[in-house]
């Protein structure tokens, strides 16, 4: 699905940045006034431009009294929220008492209310006459099990307008990271201010990228964890990490495809290096299941580029219009780029340069001898754990530099077929174990294990590493894996996975940019993270 942008909002340029329109909306659901107030003054402190109070978050509730003190107390617009259970929230009393109340905070000062669809033609008629100026009614719908097709989702802004309400707020639920494009379109072309965000961490894209579409408002919330629905960011994450007030229509997205995606640091890097540079891109995890489905999902020139990890990096490959020469030798990319004058994909491999010159550089550390002609991998024994799209960069980067080749896998037929393609001999994982029959290896792990949360796991035993001079791991969450660890006790040289990740990178940035890497920059901002 290939939506081009018909709307004409607040554009983002390298000069002169301005501001785009939609507001950060703290969600406050403490179960006391006392919080409440404290969360409130913290909200507006943080950043936020409105709050929206969960009245039915509170243990007790006294209306006239409680109301009067929110709205005095806060700093910033209010947004009251009286959710009853059947559209998802905790109420669960009387709904006359229900609306009372949200009537009240209405003539005390609130700034608006959010009623349900299924009671807000009704409510908006009995406060039509009373109903203040500036005041704003948002009639809101939640959809817990899907987000529905572009016809229904259409439907219902219709419905929803059609009930007074004075802002349309729709909220549904991804199964897939392609049905955040049916909330895009939506927000794109229509007529009316509007919410419209997709719940869950497959819809967390629709949460950073509204602005760029023109939505009305996204939530931030002031702690990770305390969601008023499922895949909020904070609101420091909106505001420095995702650098959401530049977020405009003419913004490029950029993102890193895989699953899972959450461990990742190339949002940090990446935007912080778009913000340095002023870089008009904004950078976010793509959630993927399906990587052929999303890329023809996102095929509009707004989506320039992406890095691809684990498990996307073969598949991703077969999706592009052209291949790298390097790439197609390795049989897998961690590179895609939209090319802008034709709309191609356009695949690239810079995990290689990114590993291999790590391990080079290590080697030539450890022998304190630059004078060496060729590569210090030659002749080696370079064994690679694992048989997907890293260990295929791994082992081309390694045949190339003139090491020997063996790869352990657990499915050995995998292992099989990825050393035949390098000349090289396959082992099962669990051979490993028992395997030296030299000396001075090289181990290079490119699988996930021992990535966190899993950081008690290892591919290898301890006993079986003293066998190996350098051992190398792709996971570079946490910095120091159980792998490495045990590496070094055993006295071997150790390359974490961050130094990889940072070579490659240089790469993606230059493509995604075209301008040179900021070297020094990266690894500032990885230090600092």
């Amino acid at each position: 699905m290939d939506f081009g942008l018909a709307y004409s909002g607040l554009g983002v340029g390298v000069e002169g940045i301005t501001k785009n329109s939609t507001l950060i909306c703290v969600p406050i659901m403490a179960e006391s006034i006392d919080k409440m107030v404290i969360d409130v003054r913290k909200a507006g402190l943080n950043g936020a431009d409105l709050v929206e109070i969960r009245l039915d978050s509170l243990k007790i509730f006294n209306p006239h009294e409680d109301l009067k003190t929110l709205i005095k107390e806060s700093h910033v617009p209010t947004l009251f929220t009286y959710r009853p259970k059947w559209e998802g929230g905790q109420y669960d009393g009387d709904e006359n008492q229900r609306r009372d109340a949200l009537r009240l905070a209405m003539k005390l000062g609130a700034d608006y209310i959010d009623v349900e669809l299924q009671v807000a033609k009704e409510f908006i008629d009995s406060i039509r006459q009373e109903k203040p100026e500036n005041f704003k009614v948002i009639v809101s719908s939640h959809n817990y099990r899907k987000t529905p097709s572009l016809e229904d989702l259409g439907s219902l802004v219709a419905d929803i307008q059609a009930s007074g309400a004075d802002i349309v707020k729709i909220a549904t639920t991804a199964l897939d990271i392609t049905d955040v494009a049916r909330m895009l379109q939506i927000l794109v072309h229509s007529q009316v201010p509007i919410i419209g965000l997709v719940m869950s961490d497959r819809g967390f894209i629709s949460r950073i990228l509204c602005p760029k579409f023109g939505g009305y408002l996204t939530f931030g919330t002031l702690e990770k964890g305390i969601v008023s629905a499922p895949g909020q960011p904070t609101v420091e994450d909106l505001l420095d990490l995702y650098n959401f007030r530049q977020i405009g229509t003419d913004t490029k997205v950029f993102g890193i495809i895989g699953n899972p995606v959450g461990h990742s640091k190339s949002p940090v890097l990446f935007n912080e290096l778009f913000k340095s540079v002023g870089f008009n891109g904004v950078y976010v995890p793509l959630l993927v299941d399906d990587p052929v489905k999303f890329l023809d999902t996102y095929s509009s020139s707004d989506f320039a580029g992406f890095s691809v990890t684990i498990p996307h990096k073969e598949a991703v490959l077969k999706c592009c219009d052209e291949v790298d020469p390097l790439a197609k030798s390795i049989g897998a990319v961690n590179l895609v780029v939209r090319r802008q004058t034709d709309g191609k994909l356009c695949g690239y491999n810079t995990d290689c340069y990114g590993a291999i010159s790590a391990i080079e550089d290590q080697l030539l550390d450890l022998h304190n001898d630059s004078s060496t002609i060729g590569s210090r991998l030659s002749g080696k024994l370079f064994v690679v754990i694992g048989a997907g799209g890293a260990a295929k960069a791994l082992a081309y980067g390694a045949k190339e530099k003139g090491a020997r080749i063996v790869i352990a896998n657990r499915t050995y037929d995998r292992a099989r077929e990825l050393a035949d393609s390098v000349g090289g001999q396959a082992v099962s994982l669990a051979d490993l174990e028992n395997f030296h029959p030299e000396d001075g290896m090289i181990l290079a792990n490119s699988t996930s294990i021992g990535m966190q949360p899993k950081v008690d796991e290892t591919p290898v035993p301890k006993h079986a590493l003293k066998y190996y001079s350098l051992v190398f791991d792709a996971v570079y969450t946490p910095r120091m894996t159980r792998l490495l660890r045990e590496a070094q006790e055993c006295g071997a040289a150790i390359v974490p996975g961050l130094e990889m990740f940072i070579r490659q990178a240089y790469g993606q940035y230059e493509r995604f940019t075209g301008l040179p890497a900021p070297k020094e920059i990266f690894r500032k901002i990885l230090a600092d993270n």
